[in-house]
């Protein structure tokens, strides 16, 4: 079945150094686009890690390499995360996005890399991974059949295997065939829509990939984690502000310090607009009517 598409989906993988967000680098990211119409369109990047703090390469753990096969010197001559950001943006903009386990690691490790170009590169990029759709193929594949990708194309796609599982273009292709597949067997219950399936097994609503924040029912950012856990981060920014800098210099990720930084923001604005609205001189109208219930009020004589 053809994905019915109202704008483009991209469907994504990552390699990395490692499984660490906030220490580990991307090595390897590969694109499927399908447009509308179901027209396909591939990119992959090899790219070489980098140490921003350092200034260096940064080292594959070699647990990572076990997997995906991929060592220190392959990388040598690959370019920097910051020199592709600009056509990796591009690809992305006006679009929604979609893989496999992807809204657990692929995007917030993607998010991480162009927070660091944004933060150490002091680089001003137009993109927000926040405001695009995610739909996560392993959520509808745990939801309906609970298995790992390599068993979820044998079972969706006519019980055949597919070649050089955990390179990134290879598992993105798959990824993208396990999604057709299931709209082929799932078709009474899943419905042909990105909105849909991005919201279909998702995980809770929460504010950074990571899951530090999250939405209560009133849409106010709740934090979920350490001594402040159900406390909300308005709550929070009244009691404790050092709260919110001591966030800035822990070890969190890049995408978690911006969306408090955000927050941090939207209640600094807050303040200072409910300051200047107190200290706001009285207009003309608003000066005749307090001059009247004053008259109103008083009824004796001054002398």
């Amino acid at each position: 079945m053809d994905l019915n598409l109202k704008k483009p989906l991209i469907f994504f993988d990552i390699e990395s150094t490692g499984l660490l967000i906030p220490t580990d680098s991307i090595i390897e990211l590969s694109f499927v686009k399908i447009l509308p119409g179901n027209e396909e369109r591939i990119k992959t990047w090899k790219i070489l890690p980098w140490d921003y703090e350092r200034n260096c390469q940064r080292p594959i753990n070699p647990s990572a390499s076990a997997v995906n096969g991929v060592k220190d010197e392959d990388l040598v001559g690959c370019p920097k995360f910051y020199e592709v950001v600009d056509e990796i943006v591009e690809w992305l903009k006006g679009c929604d996005l979609a893989g496999f386990n992807s809204a657990k690691f692929d995007l917030p490790m993607l998010a991480e890399e162009i927070e660091r170009v944004r933060h150490y590169m002091h680089k001003d990029l137009d993109i927000n991974l926040h405001d695009m759709k995610m739909v996560d193929v392993q959520n509808i594949y745990h939801a309906m059949e609970p298995r790992n990708l390599k068993a979820a194309y044998r079972f969706y796609c006519g019980g055949k295997d597919f070649e050089d599982a955990h390179t990134a273009e290879a598992d993105t292709v798959a990824t993208y065939e396990v999604l057709k597949g299931q709209l082929d067997m799932y078709g009474e219950t899943l419905k042909n829509d990105v909105d849909f399936l991005a919201s279909f097994a998702t995980r809770n609503h929460f504010v950074d990939y990571a899951g530090r924040l999250s939405r209560n029912e009133q849409g106010e950012a709740v934090i979920t984690f350490g001594k402040h856990k159900g406390k909300t981060a308005r709550e929070i920014y009244n009691t404790e502000p050092s709260y919110f800098a001591w966030i800035m210099n822990g070890e969190f990720t890049m995408d978690t310090k911006q969306q408090f930084a955000l927050l941090k923001k939207q209640f600094d604005d807050e303040r200072k607009a409910q300051k200047m609205q107190k200290e706001k001189p009285l207009s003309e109208e608003e000066t005749v009517d307090a001059a009247k219930m004053l008259k109103g009020h008083f009824t004796g004589s001054l002398f």
